[in-house]
């Protein structure tokens, strides 16, 4: 059997999704990069790596916590709804935590899954659909809202990966 490609392809490289609108099956292929960039942070990690603070960063703990919460309450959004009273609790352990890497990463892929299945049903004569964000009720497009979902993942696995690494460096002086 050959070895692996040890240069992967990006997902978005990867192949157009003919099945979806280009712009949807771009945000599908982000999801993808979000799962397979946080799986390589986390997975060589212990536990209380995933969850140090060196140099008083955020922990790559947080990020992944934050990472699935933020995406299940901003798919709230997009679905039409506010928030409810667990939501917003939930924001409040989202920087604490002893989870390990296949917790973390079940529940960002269970939120992305989620994620998906709105992207699915999202097509371009839906796109300028408006929803309400916040208590301060923001208005944004269903698109925008869905590219932000993206965006913001993106952002927290980048400073996973970054947190992942300072704890590793820190760990192996």
């Amino acid at each position: 059997m050959p070895d692996a490609d040890p240069y992967p392809r990006e997902p978005w490289l990867r192949g157009v999704l003919p099945e979806f609108d280009p712009v949807v099956g771009h945000l599908i292929r982000a999801v993808a990069h979000i799962r397979e960039d946080l799986r390589r942070a986390l997975d060589p990690l212990r536990s209380e790596d995933i969850w140090a603070k060196p140099h008083g960063m955020t922990s790559a703990g947080f990020h992944a916590k934050h990472l699935a919460g933020s995406t299940r309450r901003l798919c709230a959004y997009l679905e039409g709804r506010g928030l409810t009273e667990e939501e917003v609790a939930a924001i409040e352990t989202e920087s604490i935590g002893s989870e390990g890497a296949d917790e973390l990463i079940r529940w960002v892929d269970i939120a992305l899954e989620n994620y998906e299945r709105q992207l699915s049903a999202l097509s371009p004569e839906n796109f300028g659909v408006v929803r309400f964000v916040g208590r301060a009720r923001f208005p944004v497009t269903a698109i925008g809202l869905a590219i932000h979902i993206a965006e913001h993942g993106q952002r927290h696995v980048g400073q996973a990966i970054c947190a992942a690494k300072l704890a590793r460096a820190v760990r192996n002086g």
